[in-house]
């Protein structure tokens, strides 16, 4: 039997255990039942003494790996089968999304106070690292680093301290997520950026995005992203320390390879269900759910999966987690328009109409007034907004072709947006 230890705030709370055959297991232990603090690691995942199946403990654990073509590059990078989370977890497990450590047994975590000495990257070296990602994402198994981070597309957590850029020491706690450009997508940096400042601007609470424009030495501009971590939080002392969090495949128990509503993952129904069932604050998490709804179809996000959204639990339970990964799928017509979790009966954003949205709301179990409202008040800060965002990520180097054809998708799908529902 393998194992590997499961830690928080530097107390054991289980053991994920891989069988002769391969199947994966996982139990709490005793002694963190036993305690008064004692906290399940998933709304799926409730505490109990008895041991979870794979079937009931892979959504979680699987959800903490990388994705699709970056899980595959990754198994190649460390010599592993891209289908045994078991071997990814041990390779990559000691920093993940959220607050625990998966870690060989006799092995401890670094205290969050270190003392640790990261890298300082040059901009030679992040243009490497830029370089090296899509064939060894998350940097795999260079210099004992084991971090992993969910998702399809390329990037790696980093730390950031008076503004420099660092790669994290074995055991640290990193702050940012470093965003290259996705290759065979024009524009992806300049459109992220402006669909996270765009949320931002009319009020959605969004993980601070910073763009950066490196010279390669050829003399042609390299952008990227930086992503402030919302499951990091600087304390009193200066110290980095990390918050628990999952998305909502984790806590619905599907597993990553079923997130879209098309292959039997949640819905918008589950989505909304779920806060109600597990916030601390479901009146507000609905809303705020709502508008993220809303927003997506606004600039023309097909792809806002059950994935993209997480809950982050702070001291007194589980809250929405800022918005994260925001992209206006529409402009690459390479990509499916088809939404991967349906509002209302709409499949896709062209079928979206009043009555699709009537539709969602008696989904969601809200009034359709109050959907209206939200659109149409959401639409109008929106047509505000978009001439500064521009002009702000312009003048941080970014692209201007690239902007102005975004702005434009934005207005035409926003405004559209508004007329149908006006």
């Amino acid at each position: 039997m393998k194992r590997l230890v499961v830690w928080w705030d530097g107390r054991v709370v289980g053991q994920l255990t891989q069988n002769p055959h391969g199947e994966l297991g996982f139990r709490y232990a005793p002694e963190w039942l036993q305690t008064a603090e004692a906290r399940p690691l998933s709304a799926s995942l409730p505490l109990r003494s008895e041991a979870f199946s794979r079937r009931a403990c892979r959504p979680f654990f699987g959800g903490l790996l990388p994705e699709e073509g970056q899980r595959t590059a990754v198994a190649q990078a460390l010599g592993v089968s891209e289908a045994n989370d078991f071997a990814l977890l041990d390779h990559l497990g000691g920093e993940v999304a959220g607050a625990l450590q998966l870690l060989p047994q006799g092995s401890q975590p670094r205290a969050e106070a270190g003392p640790f000495e990261p890298r300082p990257l040059a901009d030679g070296d992040i243009l490497r690292i830029m370089d090296l990602l899509p064939k060894r994402p998350m940097l795999a198994g260079e210099d004992g680093l084991r971090l992993s981070l969910a998702g399809a597309q390329g990037k790696l957590p980093v730390v950031v301290s008076a503004g420099r850029i660092l790669l994290s020491a074995p055991g640290q706690p990193t702050t940012h997520i470093l965003k290259p450009p996705i290759a065979r997508f024009s524009g992806t940096t300049e459109n992220e950026a402006l669909a996270m400042k765009l949320a931002a601007a009319v009020g959605l609470e969004v993980a601070p995005v910073e763009p950066r424009c490196l010279q390669s030495t050829d003399g042609t501009p390299r952008t990227f992203l930086l992503v402030q971590r919302y499951d990091r939080v600087v304390d009193e002392h200066g110290l980095t320390r990390r918050l628990h969090q999952e998305d909502f495949c984790q806590a619905l128990g599907v597993p990553p390879e079923r997130k879209y509503q098309s292959e039997g993952g949640p819905g918008l129904k589950d989505c909304f269900n779920l806060l109600r069932e597990v916030s601390i604050r479901p009146a507000v998490d609905v809303i705020r759910l709502l508008d993220a709804v809303i927003f997506n179809a606004a600039i023309g996000n097909a792809d806002a999966h059950a994935k993209n959204f997480s809950l982050l639990y702070g001291a007194h339970g589980p809250i929405l987690a800022p918005l994260y990964d925001l992209l206006s799928t529409v402009c690459y017509p390479e990509l499916s328009s088809r939404f991967a979790m349906k509002i209302g009966q709409a499949a896709t954003l062209e079928a979206l109409d009043a009555r699709t949205w009537a539709e969602f709301a008696d989904q969601a179990g809200l009034g359709y007034p109050l959907v209206k409202r939200r659109i149409l008040n959401q639409a109008d800060s929106l047509l505000k907004v978009l001439a500064p965002a521009r002009e702000n990520l312009r003048n941080q180097g970014l692209q201007e072709g690239e902007l102005d054809n975004l702005v434009t998708v934005v207005k035409d799908r926003t405004e559209r947006l508004r007329s149908k529902v006006a």
